[in-house]
């Protein structure tokens, strides 16, 4: 129980620090003029990509008896997306330093899939590593 606590607390404090740094604003003086090509796109794949595995480990962490390991995956898959989603608009809405772009959300989306997948093929029937159901 100790670790799903743990994974929680580490899970919403990364949900928490992708919320803040796609929604404040950072001084210029601070930025490095870094020109890697799509850096930005790079970016929010490893976020979400991150968020996903940190939230697949939250989730299976316990012994949840009423849903299956693959419908929690997919509760989990869909809440990433939608945030992505809800984010880019807050970004576009409510911010004037900061612009949402579909890319953006393309980039959130693929790197949420692939930090699922991951967690789905280390953790799979064919492992040694295997959900709880």
């Amino acid at each position: 129980m100790l670790k799903r606590y743990a994974f929680g607390v580490g899970f919403f404090a990364w949900m928490i620090a992708i919320s803040v740094l796609s929604l404040v604003s950072f001084e210029d003086d601070l930025s490095l003029d870094i020109q890697i090509p799509y850096l930005d796109k790079v970016v929010h794949f490893s976020f979400y990509f991150i968020a996903a595995v940190l939230g697949m480990l939250f989730i299976h962490a316990g012994n949840q008896q009423f849903t299956s390991a693959r419908k929690r995956t997919l509760i989990l898959l869909s809440s990433l997306l939608i945030y992505g989603i809800i984010i880019e608009v807050l970004q576009q809405s409510l911010t004037t330093y900061r612009s949402g772009e579909i890319l953006d959300v393309l980039a959130n989306s693929i790197g949420a899939l692939f930090g699922t997948l991951l967690m789905w093929a280390i953790f799979s029937d064919k492992t040694r590593l295997k959900w709880k159901n």
